[in-house]
């Protein structure tokens, strides 16, 4: 069973009865309840494999702060005494960094833990220093139940992607780097027989074209593991992503074949980036398109910081 359907099953036939039974309208009107947060079970990527750590029937409960203060050491000793074995499992098999997953939490103090705040970022630098990882990790999931809306309006605040000019600015810094890892220094390393550059060189160009498609997509990048699963849901140039990408990897010594995918994912970014108004350029080298996405930036002091920067 898939983590996110064992914990809404967990949800609906254990959890939610039992407190609020216990705790009547104070829990049903005045908590929000999920899975977000760490765990491919999270994003709905979990296999077998992923069963080892961290996986069993777990839910997370969220207060305000007033509430929490209230009641939420009540709630959270009553959630820990609930039935542990559901559905074959026996609890959750917690592994050394796997505290955090279930229970209670203060809504604020839950997304303090991923972004650094206890509320929306406001501006651009305020967005900048929150790692693109942990905006993907608090913001997958499924919201189970939000009466008061809290949680959700912060979730929803996050998804609403970042303010404009600084997706332009990463578009654009990510246009720069993919194409000086991948058009560049990749055939370059190949040519002077230096092979180990030439696959580190793909990485970073796998690396920053996925994130570049994601920016697109108006997606956060989740974590680099999920990056091929994450691809494949995206609308716009995703599967064709996530097929180039696994060409890549697979050519191994075959470097023209390499370079030749890189070419023709790097020419799929430059249409889409085109047909959608964001660059004139006709050039099929990523490079020369960013100053022309970061031309499109209203904030000037963003717009004045150099291209590669993001």
């Amino acid at each position: 069973m898939k983590g996110l359907e064992l914990s809404r099953r967990y949800w609906a036939e254990v959890v939610s009865p039992a407190l609020t039974e216990r705790f009547g309208d104070r829990f049903t009107l005045r908590a929000a309840a999920g899975l977000v947060g760490d765990g491919s079970e999270c994003y709905g990527f979990d296999d077998e494999t992923s069963q080892d750590h961290d996986f069993g029937p777990r839910v997370q409960i969220w207060l305000n702060d007033s509430d929490y203060a209230e009641f939420g050491a009540e709630l959270q000793s009553a959630y820990i005494e609930l039935p542990r074995n559901f559905l074959g499992y026996n609890g959750v098999n917690l592994s050394q960094f796997g505290d955090g997953r279930e229970g209670v939490f203060p809504v604020s103090r839950f997304y303090a833990r991923y972004i650094g705040r206890t509320e929306l970022p406001q501006t651009l630098n305020e967005w900048r220093v929150i790692p693109e990882v942990n905006l993907s990790i608090v913001t997958n999931g499924e919201v189970f139940t939000d009466p008061a809306g809290e949680f959700t309006a912060f979730r929803s605040g996050l998804l609403e992607f970042y303010p404009e000019d600084l997706r332009l600015k990463k578009i654009a810094a990510h246009c720069m780097k993919a194409a000086q890892a991948g058009q560049y220094n990749y055939p370059r390393s190949v040519k002077r027989g230096e092979y180990t550059a030439a696959f580190l060189a793909a990485g970073e160009f796998a690396q920053v074209a996925a994130s570049l498609v994601f920016l697109l997509n108006r997606r956060y990048t989740p974590f680099y593991k999920w990056i091929p699963r994450a691809l494949r849901e995206l609308p716009a140039l995703g599967k064709f992503t996530a097929d180039e990408l696994g060409a890549i990897a697979e050519s191994g010594s075959d470097y023209f074949s390499g370079a030749e995918h890189i070419e023709r994912l790097s020419a799929a970014i430059i249409e889409y980036m085109q047909s959608g108004g964001l660059t004139e350029s006709k050039s099929d080298f990523l490079l020369d398109h960013a100053p022309y996405v970061q031309a499109k930036i209203k904030d000037e002091q963003l717009k004045r910081l150099p291209l590669w920067n993001e």
